[in-house]
């Protein structure tokens, strides 16, 4: 279940609070998530919990949520530069997937992309999960990278 917008969420759940803290991470306090996603069973890796291929997938989506609002051109993400899981995901998990525009080039759009997660067990803390820059081209209709 992906949700889009701003979803009506306690206070506690709305403003992030990560506890891991890495050097360089963007903290997400004043930014609203791209999207938000409960983590369900058929996500699971053979260890039991949230696949990584999951989470790189919605970062890309949420990226590129965010990669919209400067183009009206199809977009296609061409790199995705150092993602580290500093922390796993489990089932019932609540992510958010907070972004920012951190560089705009001719026909490029860089997006970092920060994962925190809200878990579903007590004591119900948020956690970072990652983060990664994605970068975006614009393409014209042959498929061929074009002018933002």
């Amino acid at each position: 279940m992906i949700a889009h917008a701003k979803p009506q969420l306690k206070p506690e759940l709305a403003k992030a609070r990560p506890l891991r803290h890495n050097k360089g991470m963007t903290e997400p306090d004043l930014l609203q998530p791209a999207i938000r996603v409960v983590m369900m069973p058929r996500d699971t890796n053979p260890m039991g919990t949230i696949f990584g291929g999951i989470i790189l997938s919605h970062i890309d989506v949420a990226g590129a949520v965010e990669a919209r609002k400067h183009s009206e051109k199809m977009l296609a993400s061409v790199a995705m530069h150092e993602v580290q899981f500093i922390a796993p995901v489990f089932v019932g998990d609540l992510v958010s997937f907070y972004t920012e525009t951190i560089k705009i080039g001719r026909t490029s759009i860089t997006v970092r992309v920060t994962v925190d997660a809200w878990r579903r067990q007590a004591p119900h803390e948020t956690v970072r999960v990652t983060q990664a820059e994605v970068v975006y081209v614009a393409l014209d209709a042959p498929g061929h990278s074009a002018p933002l």
